[in-house]
């Protein structure tokens, strides 16, 4: 079964290692940014350094000659400063684009190999924005975030051990409230943590709404559900917004808690070290250079508190991605997968087949069924709704394995063939044609991608395509919107068998291909058809009289079972089902 498994229940940081074989193959990248953050944090430390020596040495002992040195001195530091924490920005920036992208790329690849059962239980709204929302969390976090975390964890390191050297005893203090500081922002963190996944998945929500119904933009508009979904869409949004404020809330309450202690605990040892200047235990300097290096601290600590919020989100997304990534499909080659013969002859059996669909484990689809298609033959299946005429094609192109039984293509077992090489000689012609959000040519090159542009006509005009298509605005480069809606639906069928013509496969699966074409177009597309089927085995849901009268044979199917095969006559004179759908069905049709 190939859908999301459980979510993982901790807290931890454990799902952003994940992205360790992301980074690994930028290694060199990394190591440059954490050099350049050396070196601007080194510069960063040394300035309470220059600042104390300026008030001690200068200042204080009023020498205007070592004022001008220290501020020479200040300035080049600075200067270093910023070009290292520039080139560190961009280095840390450019790693978290890079691995966003592959991330998303691994995604997409791992999502588009799963099989249909996966898409039986998950929206595609929420397949989406893992691929978009979360990913973008991922960005933040090891794009910019991560940049500001690694400089805010070396500057609070660094400063922390430069306030040891500038004064053990205050630095004590310090120490002992740490754990005043650090316990209540990861508690909170945990919240955030918990309110950030429960967000994300509202807008997964929203957009698996959203997604659901423009898809079906023209039933919703015909039926006036357009107030109906605009309300729903609208709960789904509050939801989210509900939701998204809560999170809001509590990360507002991290931060408040986070400044008020940091500084709190600052300002108390500040006083301290006040007092230590007035009783002449340390100099001016040393509690300038003290008390700089509190203000790095606490900034640090401060930013630390801040992201981790972010990382917290981002370990949330991660979890999501993760769960994507780790959806198995029921459907995979074997370890060691046979070849199919590499001249195909185009022979189908299936051997006692039976199949029930994943979501629907109780209901037989396919019923121990036998089925043997010679090499070359058409066969016509016909047969009331849900006797299981599609599922066959299903089967046959290995979306799905069968319960219990065999299918063979060229004698070969396709349970032990790879999915890729069995689709590859195998042409589809589905009723409900779906055509991309590409031009007309690039829709038909789907048939063979790299087919020349020639082929792509040559197939047009088999197809009776290529008169329609030139006379479209930009002809075979025209754009023909998302899904093909700017073309008629028996144009959108020429496309398709045109792809199917390109294909040029031993094997064709039609499912009425001729269904949605007016008179005049239907005759030349049979023409193209007859000829396309010539010396292959072809096998077709009939809808149509004409259909089943072409027909080597014709599989009268009811309840996943056969229940007669024979031609038009035969089974007229000796099957009722058959009869009773040729006087219903067929007649009208034909």
């Amino acid at each position: 079964m190939s859908e999301l498994p459980d979510r993982p229940k901790g807290d931890s940081l454990q799902p952003l290692r994940a992205l360790l074989p992301y980074v690994r193959p930028y290694r060199g990248t990394l190591y440059a940014a954490m050099g350049a953050l050396l070196l601007a944090s080194a510069a960063q430390l040394s300035l309470p350094i220059a600042i104390r020596y300026l008030i001690d040495g200068g200042i204080v002992a009023e020498d205007p000659s070592s004022i001008d040195r220290y501020f020479v001195g200040l300035f080049v530091v600075a200067l270093a400063l910023a070009v290292f924490s520039s080139l560190r920005f961009y280095l840390v920036t450019w790693l978290g684009e890079r691995v966003v992208a592959d991330l998303r790329n691994a995604v997409y690849r791992h999502v588009i190999r799963l099989d249909p059962t996966f898409f039986e239980v998950t929206k595609t709204g929420e397949v989406l924005s893992r691929l978009t929302t979360d990913t973008t969390l991922i960005q933040s976090i090891s794009g910019a975030g991560l940049s500001i975390a690694l400089r805010s964890t070396l500057n609070l390191l660094g400063a922390m051990i430069m306030l040891a050297i500038t004064s053990p005893r205050l630095m004590g203090m310090i120490l002992l409230l740490v754990p005043l500081v650090i316990v209540p922002i990861i508690l909170i963190g945990r919240r955030v943590r918990t309110l950030s996944r429960a967000s994300q998945d509202t807008v997964a929500d929203t957009s698996g709404l959203a997604g659901e119904t423009l898809n079906a933009i023209a039933t919703i508009q015909a039926f006036t559900l357009e107030e109906l979904q605009s309300r729903r869409f609208g709960e789904a949004v509050m939801t989210a917004f509900r939701t998204g404020v809560r999170r809001i809330r509590v990360r507002a309450l991290l931060t408040a808690v986070a400044i008020l202690f940091i500084f709190g605990a600052i300002t108390f040892v500040l006083w301290i070290g006040t007092r230590s200047v007035m009783a002449a235990e340390m100099t001016v300097g040393q509690l300038g250079q003290f008390l700089l290096y509190a203000i790095f601290a606490a900034a640090a600590a401060a930013g630390l508190s801040e992201m981790w919020g972010e990382v917290q989100r981002a370990a949330g997304a991660m979890e999501r991605l993760i769960e994507l990534l780790s959806a198995k499909s029921a459907v995979v080659a074997p370890d060691n997968p046979l070849s199919l013969p590499r001249k195909s002859s185009g022979r189908i059996k299936f051997t006692n087949v039976t199949f029930s669909y994943p979501s629907r484990p109780d209901t037989r689809v396919v019923d121990h069924l036998s089925l043997d298609v010679k090499a070359g033959e058409t066969v016509a299946i016909v047969g009331p709704s849900g006797a299981g005429k599609s599922t066959l094609f299903q089967l046959l192109l290995r979306f799905y394995d069968p319960g219990s039984g065999i299918i063979e293509v060229d004698g070969v077992n396709i349970a032990r063939v790879a999915p890729q090489e069995l689709r590859a000689r195998i042409g589809l012609v589905p009723q409900e044609t779906v055509l991309f959000g590409a031009s007309a040519a690039e829709n038909i090159q789907y048939g063979r991608p790299g087919s020349t542009v020639d082929e792509v006509a040559a197939a047009a005009r088999a197809a009776e395509a290529d008169e329609f298509i030139q006379r479209l605005p930009d002809g075979y480069d025209t754009f023909l919107g998302e899904r093909g809606t700017r073309l008629s639906g028996g144009q959108r069928q020429r496309i398709a068998i045109a792809r199917a013509i390109l294909k040029d496969p031993p094997i064709l699966l039609l499912d009425e291909a001729t269904s949605s074409l007016d008179a005049a177009s239907e005759k030349f597309v049979k023409e193209a058809l007859q000829h396309l089927m010539e010396d292959r085995t072809t096998v077709i849901i009939a809808h149509r009289l004409a259909t089943v009268l072409r027909a080597d044979r014709i599989v009268v199917m009811d309840h996943g079972r056969i229940v007669d095969v024979g031609t038009h006559q035969e089974l007229m004179q000796r099957d009722s089902l058959y009869r009773q759908l040729a006087e219903l069905q067929f007649a009208e049709n034909s």
